[in-house]
Formats: C-alpha cells, structure tokens, sequence
C-alpha cells in the first residue's frame, strides 16, 4: 500500500467513525488495528501528512494524542478558557 493509499484509507476510517456517531477523535492504535497490513511507522507518518494538510488535527488528552477531521466534535479551543479582555 502506497503512501497515498494509506492516507486515503486513513481518511476512510475516520468519516466511517463519525457517520456511524461513534468517536470523532480516534487513537493511533486504534488505525493501526484497523490497518492491519500496513506497518505502524507507515500509519502514524501518513497520519502526521494529513495533519500537515489541515485534512485531519491533533487533539491531545494531555496523557496521550488524538486524531480527528476538522471541525467535527470537541475541538482544542474547547478545553482552553480564552482569557477576558
């Protein structure tokens, strides 16, 4: 599986999450269960592209890093108060 390939299979589990209403934000170790045949370091460096691209972001839990679409479910803003001007 190329590169590309990945990113769009990538891209395939997390609108297939979100459609179903399950999670919005997904583990790397959950894609890596879901891709079985691609190797670990593969999926987290076509994950890092898409992230780069703006077609996914990073949502950390503050342990641990997630990966969600854009705008969809709780978002980084909503943890952090935006301070009164």
């Amino acid at each position: 599986m190329d590169k590309e390939e990945l990113k769009q299979k990538i891209l395939q589990i997390m609108e297939e999450k979100v459609k179903k209403g399950g999670k919005t934000k997904i583990y790397l170790k959950d894609l890596q269960r879901e891709i079985p045949d691609a190797n670990p370091r593969e999926i987290k460096n076509a994950a890092n592209e898409l992230v780069r691209e703006g077609k996914l972001e990073y949502f950390s839990t503050g342990s641990t890093v997630m990966f969600g679409l854009p705008g969809v479910g709780m978002g980084l803003e909503a943890g952090v108060e935006k301070p009164k001007e």
